[in-house]
């Protein structure tokens, strides 16, 4: 697993390519604590690189939002079977805005 941080319109933009699961969601949710550290207005975490989602990806997902808090708002952004499908099947379509991709996530922001 691979990720970059970048600053895009006012957002934090957290980018993930390869596979979240037990042996990498540790090293992601220590990204994201240093980025929730910053207290952004906007963390955008984009999973469209992202090949595998595991039950510990999700789980480090779900921290995140409630590290946040009222700080920070999260908004995903995940197409197709290894990242959207999950999010949806466990509902946590429901607790993030979720985007197909990082263009219509950065303009809903506006």
């Amino acid at each position: 697993m691979t990720t970059t941080v970048e600053a895009h319109d006012g957002a934090t933009v957290l980018t993930v390519s390869g596979e979240v699961d037990l042996a990498t969601a540790p090293a992601l949710e220590n990204t994201i604590e240093a980025i929730l550290t910053g207290k952004p207005a906007v963390l955008i975490i984009d999973l469209t690189g992202v090949s595998f989602l595991a039950s510990a990806g999700m789980a480090t997902l779900v921290a995140a939002h409630q590290r946040a808090g009222d700080t920070t708002t999260i908004v995903l952004v995940a197409d197709g079977p290894a990242t959207s499908r999950q999010l949806k099947m466990t509902s946590l379509d429901q607790v993030f805005a979720l985007h197909t991709t990082l263009a219509e996530a950065l303009a809903a922001l506006r």
